[in-house]
């Protein structure tokens, strides 16, 4: 699973997802990628689920690309413990997604292929999203 090897603070506070992405709204180094059309939060096993199905559509002849990475500590306090005692420990990683990231890219596939394997791996994940081509902007 993806998460930090080292961060500044032990736990962080909760980042909003913004209204848009100004950055990383592009397809960069793929020729189809796989946008985010709602703003929230994707965990470090939702990206990994997403990468097992795009893996094995690209097998050895296409190039996967991971555009985001989980660095926000998401916290959670054990089951069946009083209020107070302060913030609990960190459970899970998760990467925070504005609307219109660029979140996955497949290149060196047939254009139905990619389509199809970008398809299957937003299933994997919690936020809405469409597959965008090369060039191409989400408003």
């Amino acid at each position: 699973m993806l998460q930090p090897k080292r961060t500044k603070w032990r736990r962080s506070h909760l980042v909003r997802p913004k209204k848009q992405a100004s950055r990383g709204n592009t397809v960069a180094f793929g020729s189809y990628g796989l946008a985010a059309t709602e703003g929230g939060y994707i965990t470090n096993r939702q990206i990994e689920a997403a990468r097992v199905v795009l893996s094995k559509f690209t097998k050895k002849t296409g190039k996967l690309y991971i555009r985001v990475f989980p660095y926000l500590g998401i916290t959670k306090k054990p089951l069946q413990v009083r209020m107070g005692n302060g913030k609990g420990q960190v459970e899970t990683w998760a990467a925070v997604i504005e609307k219109g990231t660029v979140m996955f890219e497949v290149a060196g596939l047939a254009d139905a292929d990619c389509k199809e394997a970008l398809r299957q791996a937003g299933y994997k994940l919690s936020v809405k999203s469409r597959v965008v081509q090369k060039g191409e902007v989400l408003k």
